[in-house]
């Protein structure tokens, strides 16, 4: 699919003609659909567009179908709060949609807030994201569980003591992860024995990975993003670490597998869905994703995009109507809604409180391996 600046998805499916007459509902997606980061941002906006084609299919909410207008960040710092503000003073939106990543959401939020329409993000688990306003919501868990998670499953499963932590330290999503991560493990008696720092968009770790290697770790985090992760998997398997790799959701592309090959195998990382759940709900989203999509097999990215615009049409739905203040209330009291990541709870600073998956690389393909309630 190419994407351009401004795409409008208003009815995709066909619908009847007096849903066609009535005036659209604008909501706003802000995602990363080019540049470093594009993984991650055309996921989540093929799973935004695969829920608005449904919504519009049954006849929207309140008999309106919805307008789904997505810009392209292009994965640059700055860029989402110019687009936030077209979209928001421009388009007059109801909503905004995004970002995937932490450092980007943090870039909007402040915009939404001063406007009072409401922002949800689909996967940024920084928990500064929606300290920022009681506009500023997510669907996804937030790093202080996700790190809890990948300490318990370090100690417990992977039997790591003595664990090496390389943070890129020009991301919020990496620095907090790695925060929480290190405050569980050595709560629970392990040891970091070692923390390595890099940016993003630093191709080259072998002085760090060298630094590991002195270091006699167990195992190695890195709370990163895909690109790094699998170069640093690469470099590693090329010094002789032959230790256990893992990290957080921001491993979750395809990309990983495809840039880290065969150093990717038997790592691991912490996600928000596995299209391997037999749950019906996750079958069926998969199954719809595969039709739309040729065949593609949606990742957590997409099924969280997918999530927050439904979750967004169920609060419009309960608020009656569109306007900020009301909008901002019902979604705010969002209480076990049925999405594919599971069950959202809002809790009262508009996080969402629900299981965390681990999975691994086996024979070039994502495998479940656990999942971990909050």
């Amino acid at each position: 699919m190419k994407f351009v600046s401004l795409l409008r998805f208003a009815t995709l499916l066909a619908v009847s003609p007096a849903l066609h007459a009535a005036e659209p509902i604008k909501i706003g997606e802000i995602a990363s659909l080019t540049g470093k980061e594009a993984a991650f941002g055309q996921s989540s906006h093929k799973g935004t567009v695969l829920a608005v084609e449904q919504l519009n299919a049954v006849g929207g909410v309140l008999g309106r179908p919805f307008e789904l207008l997505s810009e392209d960040n292009q994965s640059k710092s700055g860029e989402s709060a110019t687009v936030a503000r077209k979209l928001l003073s421009r388009e007059k939106v109801v909503a905004l949609l995004g970002e995937v990543a932490s450092s980007r959401s943090l870039e909007m939020a402040p915009i939404a807030q001063r406007a009072k329409i409401p922002m949800i993000s689909p996967s940024s688990t920084n928990p500064k994201v929606t300290e920022v306003g009681d506009y500023i919501f997510r669907v996804c868990f937030i790093d202080p569980f996700q790190g809890t998670v990948m300490a318990k499953f370090a100690k417990e499963t992977l039997k790591a003591r003595r664990v090496a932590v390389l943070t890129s330290v020009s991301s919020a999503y990496s620095v907090g992860l790695a925060k929480y991560f290190k405050e569980r493990f050595l709560a629970d008696g392990g040891e970091i024995a070692l923390e390595q720092k890099f940016a993003e968009g630093d191709k080259d770790f072998k002085a760090q990975l060298t630094a590991v290697r002195a270091a006699g770790v167990d195992a190695i985090f890195v709370p990163g993003y895909y690109t790094e992760a699998a170069l640093i998997s690469r470099q590693a398997r090329e010094l002789g670490l032959a230790l256990p790799l893992f990290g957080g959701d921001g491993w979750e592309a395809p990309q990983l597998i495809e840039i880290g090959g065969k150093a990717v195998e038997g790592t691991y990382y912490s996600t928000h869905y596995s299209p391997e759940d037999t749950a019906p709900a996750v079958q069926a989203f998969v199954a719809a994703f595969r039709a739309r999509w040729n065949g593609e097999t949606p990742d957590a990215m997409a099924a969280l995009g997918y999530d927050s615009a439904c979750v967004l049409a169920d609060a419009i739905k309960r608020a009656g109507g569109t306007e900020g203040p009301a909008l901002r209330d019902a979604l705010a009291a969002t209480k076990g809604f049925a999405g594919v990541t599971g069950t959202t709870n809002m809790d009262p600073a508009r996080n969402a409180s629900k299981s965390a998956v681990i999975v691994t690389i086996k024979d070039g393909q994502f495998k479940f391996v656990q999942s971990v309630a909050p």
